[in-house]
């Protein structure tokens, strides 16, 4: 019995993990690009100060400002990044992003 359930936890984390990876795939291949240096004003990929007042908007805010674009007082942000990424990749990214600030 130990071995049956041990076998169905990694299978209920598998989509978890896709995700994940598929946040960092796109972070890495796209959004990098600005968030790794801090252009144009996006907040710096792992920087808890400049992306405290983001997290606090939420992640609905978070995810539509990254797949419309957004342009604010501190810069502003293409959609998705200038990539043509589907909606839940780019939530992914955000999610990845994000979790690294907290």
């Amino acid at each position: 019995a130990p071995a049956a359930a041990s076998a169905s936890a990694p299978a209920a984390a598998a989509p978890a993990t896709a995700k994940a990876d598929a946040g960092k795939a796109l972070y890495t291949a796209t959004c990098q690009a600005c968030h790794g240096a801090g252009i144009a004003g996006a907040p710096k990929f792992g920087d808890k100060a400049a992306w405290a007042a983001r997290l606090k908007q939420g992640n609905a805010t978070l995810y539509e400002h990254a797949i419309k674009g957004f342009t604010g007082k501190a810069g502003m942000m293409p959609p998705k990044g200038g990539s043509s990424a589907p909606d839940d990749e780019v939530k992914a990214a955000v999610d990845y992003m994000a979790a690294a600030a907290k």
